[in-house]
């Protein structure tokens, strides 16, 4: 195993040491093998701020119609996603796009299904709270009501005020507190890394460790775009390095013979127009995969066994419908995914492998967990 340790192997097991002028320095113990977390300098973690973002984060006066928090579609139960095949807002109009899992994410260098823009988690948290097409949060028109309601709470105005003390409430407070607490959602104590950091050699099943030489062989190939300790695409570090690809056409669609992926949903070309972007979407942490399903950016794959299946054929034929197509023949997409051929004891192996990254102790930590659940469930 002395090569895997090896591709896992980044800065240690080092603690974040933000420093603020104000507050309590939050010391982030990261799992062996993790690199510094990357934390902007403007806005250092501190155990107050975490505090108040982990109460906001739950909140749903955090909506313009009050009927909606971030919890709503990031569920801890979930590795942080919702189960849906795409997310709804707090209007009830559904977005185009999966509620991806949070796990780790203050590590994406790309913080959106295909906005390469979109880096940090500060920039990111003002898409769903204010963004109007879709609405999700619906924020905009209602930022006074809003702060107004948090105001007159006791309880959030005294976190706010150990948060940022001498400061009167603002949305972008709002934000710095939620990407601090995001930014605490760290996972990385799933029988896989039990097993690689030798601590319990039989933390993994045979078959998970069948499925683990399956995944980083030349065969199957997945390793070549979910890689590094987060099995991911790029990653950031706290020293900023950046490792690994970003977007990927993995051959989902080809609704006019010429690459094309259904609107709105055209990935990366959305944001660019570069027509070699058309169908790239980011790689997503496989962390808790098998806790995050529906799978890909709008859900459209059911199980962890379709994913596979998916790679296998080296794309999906939509024989039917308005996305009809062969997404096996689209022309913008990735050399990884040429397919490959294996037995049905290898595809049940790598779905045991993918399962091996269930971090049990991420979804039930109580650091996490809604402060102040409601009494029947949301």
């Amino acid at each position: 195993m002395r090569w895997l340790r090896a591709w896992l192997f980044l800065a240690g097991c080092a603690a974040s040491e933000s420093e603020s002028a104000t507050g309590t320095p939050y010391v982030l113990l990261l799992p062996a093998g993790f690199p510094e977390l990357p934390v902007p300098v403007d806005n250092p973690l501190t155990v107050e701020k975490v505090t108040l973002g982990r109460w906001l984060f739950y909140d749903e006066r955090l909506s313009g119609n009050g009927k909606q928090a971030c919890g709503s579609c990031h569920e801890q139960a979930k590795a942080f996603a919702d189960g849906r095949v795409v997310a709804e807002g707090s209007t009830g109009e559904l977005t185009p796009r999966n509620s991806p899992g949070l796990g780790n994410v203050g590590y994406a260098a790309s913080l959106t299904w295909a906005n390469p823009a979109i880096d940090t988690l500060e920039k990111q948290h003002l898409g769903p709270m204010f963004g109007e097409a879709p609405i999700e949060l619906g924020l905009t028109g209602h930022e006074t009501e809003v702060l107004e309601r948090f105001r007159e709470d006791p309880k959030i105005s005294a976190l706010f005020d150990a948060a940022f003390p001498g400061q009167d409430w603002s949305m972008d407070h709002i934000v710095s507190a939620l990407a601090c607490f995001v930014r605490t959602l760290v996972s990385g104590d799933s029988p896989f890394d039990r097993y690689t950091q030798a601590l319990d050699d039989t933390a993994l099943t045979a078959s998970q460790k069948r499925g683990l030489d399956l995944f980083f062989s030349e065969k199957a190939e997945c390793f070549h775009c979910h890689s590094g300790f987060n099995f991911s695409g790029a990653s950031a570090h706290g020293a900023g390095v950046l490792e690994g690809s970003w977007f990927f056409n993995i051959g989902l669609y080809d609704v006019d013979g010429e690459g094309g992926y259904p609107p709105p949903n055209t990935g990366v070309f959305g944001w660019s127009g570069v027509a070699s972007d058309m169908g790239r979407f980011r790689v997503p942490s496989l962390r808790n995969v098998a806790l995050t399903g529906p799978y890909m950016h709008d859900g459209s794959v059911a199980t962890l066994e379709d994913v596979v299946r998916h790679y296998e054929a080296g794309g999906r034929n939509v024989e039917s419908g308005p996305n009809a197509g062969d997404g096996r023949k689209n022309r913008w997409k990735s050399e990884f995914v040429a397919g490959f051929q294996i037995t049905d004891q290898e595809r049940a192996d790598l779905v045991a492998f993918l399962e091996s990254l269930t971090d049990t102790s991420f979804v039930q930590d109580p650091r996490f967990s809604d402060p102040e659940p409601p009494a029947t469930p949301r």
